[in-house]
């Protein structure tokens, strides 16, 4: 897991051209490969895949909201990765409820399609990745983008182990448990950037009263 959201220190606050542009790039690759994956997820019976697509739609939403407040003020910034933060926590409680619904009603999934397509959406995650790893560290608002880029380079991993495990064990139980996993991820990652956000506004709210 990456460090604490919570320094002290001054954080870059996402105002460079080539960070918007980064953005961009990144924001097209996302809203690309949640079309792709959710589609595979429900042909392959997926709720691994699913719960990887809807993370792609996450990063999508979100890195389009970072780009949106870029420049404004800190607590509006900090209002925008709350809000982010939220949603995040809400995809994780989606996925554990699906998860569910899968181990009672639906059957074991189609481990070649959940293998390439985790392939692929590894692929495009790394560009993410490798693209985004110098502004890894910033205010609450960019730190929301790394830690969905990250999230989603660790969920296609997950999701090939388990179409391996699958394919193996002929049951539909490594890919519940992938998709277990990765919503408590989305949780995790949820409660980080909202304690940062919470921080950055009330130190906001500080520094006004003071002056």
């Amino acid at each position: 897991m990456a460090g604490s959201c919570c320094a002290q220190d001054p954080k870059f606050d996402g105002v460079s051209q080539e960070y918007r542009r980064v953005l961009w790039v990144v924001i097209a690759i996302n809203a690309a490969m949640f079309a792709i994956e959710m589609t595979a997820g429900a042909f392959a019976g997926s709720q691994a895949l699913k719960a990887d697509a809807l993370d792609f739609l996450g990063d999508t939403l979100t890195y389009g909201i970072s780009l949106y407040v870029i420049g404004m003020a800190v607590p509006v910034r900090a209002a925008a990765a709350l809000i982010k933060g939220i949603s995040l926590g809400a995809m994780g409680l989606w996925v554990f409820g699906s998860t569910a619904y899968q181990v009672l009603v639906l059957g074991q999934p189609n481990a070649t399609v959940m293998g390439g397509i985790g392939f692929l959406a590894l692929g495009a995650n790394l560009a993410c990745f490798l693209i985004l790893m110098r502004f890894r560290n910033g205010d609450a608002n960019v730190r929301s983008v790394w830690l969905c880029t990250r999230n989603d380079v660790i969920g296609n991993v997950a999701v090939i182990c388990a179409a391996g495990a699958v394919f193996l064990t002929g049951t539909a139980w490594p890919d519940l448990i992938v998709a277990a996993l990765m919503a408590g991820l989305f949780l995790w990652s949820a409660s980080q950037i909202v304690r940062q956000a919470q921080q950055e506004r009330r130190s906001a709210t500080t520094v006004v009263a003071a002056e």
